[in-house]
């Protein structure tokens, strides 16, 4: 079943929780790929245009909560 469209106002901010899980089996996110996985949300957070309210990184899932800023608040300069 297709899930429901969502309702989006132009011009408000819109918060989403993002979860990415493996099909792997197992705990493969060790100290050094949570790490890795933290620095890229950090980094790529600021590119994009995004506020993370919060994560939670586990061994084989993480989760995050992230508003996106209204695309009227920048230009392409």
């Amino acid at each position: 079943m297709a899930r429901i469209p969502r309702l989006l106002v132009k011009g408000e901010d819109t918060v989403y929780h993002i979860i990415s899980r493996t099909a792997l089996p197992g705990y493969v996110l060790g100290d050094v790929e949570k790490d890795y996985l933290l620095s890229l949300i950090k980094n790529l957070s600021g590119i994009f245009f995004v506020d993370v309210f919060g994560f939670c990184i586990m061994g084989n899932h993480f989760h995050l909560l992230v508003k996106m800023k209204a695309a009227e608040d920048y230009s392409n300069e």
